[in-house]
C-alpha cells in the first residue's frame, strides 16, 4: 500500500540527514594552529639563585659558590623579551649595558651579565664562535707579556698557565674568528664574580663560572656573534 505523502517526505528527509551527516563525518578537520613557545619572562626566585650559583663540580674542579647577595641582580642570568632583533641562535654582546644575549625563538632571550675588559673595548662587529673550550689554557699574549713581565711564564711560547681555579679563563672560553682570522678576544669566565658589570683592567667579556657553563651549553661551534661598541 503505497505511503501517504507527508510519510515519504519524513522518510526522504530523514535519508538526507542521514546522508548528510555520513559526508559531515568523512571530511577532514582543519589541522590546529601551532603555537609559540611561551616561557616565562620572571626573574629568578631566592631558590632558583641558590641552585643557579651554588658551588658546582665540573672536570675535576669544584668552582665555589658566588654570593650572589652581593652582585646586581640586573646581572643574575635571567630569560627577558629579546631587546635585539636579531635572529634566534645569535650572540649579542651589549657592551655599554654589560649585558650578553643569546637570541632564542618565540621572541625572547637568555641574558647574562659581564665584565668588559680593555681589549673588549677594542673590537666590535659580526663574527662566528669558531672554538669553544672546557677548562681552557691561559696564554696571554705576547703584548700582555711586554707590559707585565711577569707573565713571561705563562707566555705562547711557554704553553700558558694550567686549567684551573685561578685560570683567568676560568671554566670555558669561546673564541671569536672573523673572516677565518682569531680576532683574540674571548667569551670566558671568571672567578672574580665581583668584575661582574664594570670595565675591568684587562680580558675581554667575562662571566661568572656558573654562567658561562650554561652560555656553553647553549651556545654551537659556528654560532653567529654581533659586539656592539
Amino acid at each position: 500500500m503505497p505511503l501517504p505523502s507527508l510519510s515519504r517526505r519524513l522518510l526522504l528527509l530523514g535519508f538526507a540527514t542521514s546522508a548528510l551527516a555520513s559526508c559531515s563525518a568523512s571530511l577532514p578537520r582543519s589541522a590546529p594552529v601551532p603555537q609559540a613557545v611561551r616561557r616565562p619572562i620572571v626573574p629568578p626566585t631566592q631558590d632558583e639563585l641558590m641552585v643557579m650559583y651554588g658551588p658546582v663540580e665540573d672536570g675535576g674542579f669544584l668552582i665555589p659558590a658566588v654570593p650572589f647577595e652581593r652582585v646586581d641582580p640586573r646581572f643574575y642570568r635571567q630569560r627577558v623579551l629579546d631587546p635585539t632583533g636579531e635572529t634566534p641562535g645569535t650572540v649579542v654582546v651589549d657592551t655599554p649595558s654589560r649585558f650578553l644575549y643569546v637570541v632564542e625563538p618565540g621572541g625572547t632571550a637568555m641574558r647574562y651579565g659581564v665584565g668588559i675588559g680593555r681589549d673588549g673595548f677594542a673590537w666590535q662587529g659580526e663574527g662566528v664562535i669558531h672554538w669553544r673550550q672546557p677548562w681552557p689554557r691561559w696564554k696571554p699574549p705576547n703584548e700582555m707579556v711586554a707590559r707585565q713581565p711577569s707573565l713571561a711564564r705563562y707566555s705562547i711560547e711557554n704553553g700558558g698557565m694550567e686549567p684551573g681555579l685561578k685560570n683567568p679563563l676560568g671554566a670555558r672560553a669561546l673564541y671569536i674568528f672573523q673572516n677565518g682570522q682569531d680576532t683574540l678576544y674571548r667569551l670566558h669566565g671568571t672567578p672574580e664574580w665581583n668584575s661582574i658589570g664594570t670595565a675591568t683592567s684587562s680580558g675581554c667579556v667575562r662571566l661568572m663560572n656558573q654562567d658561562v657553563i650554561d652560555l656553553y651549553a647553549r651556545v654551537p661551534y659556528k654560532a653567529r656573534i654581533v659586539v656592539r661598541q
